[in-house]
């Protein structure tokens, strides 16, 4: 395990625009605020959503498209710098009128409503690539 402390320096609420990206929204919110780390939870409901599955033994992602509205019973994530730029590791639970739930790594989605908290933290935190993953990782 690697890990270390963080201190956070700011908290933000947002209230997501009805037809934009989820994820984007949350990016956006830490360019503005120059968050370059940081960890959210959020809920509301989107219009469709793209869920990504992390296939271990092919070390790729799986995706699978809903074109349906959602809520979005819990939302947890992430932001750290990816190529220099925020990035929103993004995972969701979404649930349709039946209660069923689908959940997975939500890469984008069309938001109804939504709403967000962003915990800010002082010091950038970097992805960098684990060969042993093949993903983009902290630390």
């Amino acid at each position: 395990m690697q890990y270390r402390e963080v201190e956070p320096t700011a908290e933000y609420v947002a209230r997501f625009e009805t037809g934009a990206d989820w994820r984007e929204e949350i990016e956006d919110l830490a360019r503005e605020e120059d968050v370059d780390a940081g960890w959210f939870s959020a809920l509301g409901a989107v219009q469709d959503a793209e869920v990504w599955f992390y296939d271990q033994e092919e070390t790729e992602y799986r995706s699978v498209t809903f074109d349906e509205p959602l809520e979005v019973a819990a939302c947890v994530g992430n932001v750290s710098l990816l190529e220099g730029d925020a990035f929103a590791h993004t995972h969701a639970v979404l649930s349709r009128p039946s209660g069923q739930a689908l959940a997975g790594h939500l890469d984008s989605a069309t938001v109804w409503a939504g709403e967000c908290h962003l915990r800010a933290f002082a010091e950038p935190l970097e992805r960098e690539h684990d060969p042993v993953t093949d993903l983009d990782l902290w630390l």
